[in-house]
């Protein structure tokens, strides 16, 4: 399911227009987006929590010339999936 995609599906559960639910859908996006590079952790009961986490820094190999290179530290960010969400994509 692309944005698109999702929009179509959102505003046909609600009735509303395709236009406030793309809007809307924007602002939770930038919302979480938002929160998450503040450090913050955001939990959506049911469906699951957005934090960030670290990634140490490391060495790697360049795979054409073999040669050794640092890899930097660097933030991810994380999803972890809510119970509710785990149980029913197990039951499809």
């Amino acid at each position: 399911m692309n944005r698109q995609e999702l929009i179509d599906a959102v505003a046909a559960g609600t009735g509303e227009s395709k236009a406030s639910t793309g809007e809307a859908i924007d602002a939770i996006i930038e919302a979480v987006t938002a929160a998450v590079t503040r450090g913050e952790t955001v939990q959506l009961v049911g469906f699951g929590s957005f934090s960030t986490g670290a990634r140490a820094e490391r060495s790697g190999r360049n795979p054409s010339t073999g040669e050794t290179i640092t890899i930097p530290a660097a933030k991810t960010v994380k999803f972890t999936a809510g119970k509710a969400f785990k149980d029913a994509v197990n039951a499809a």
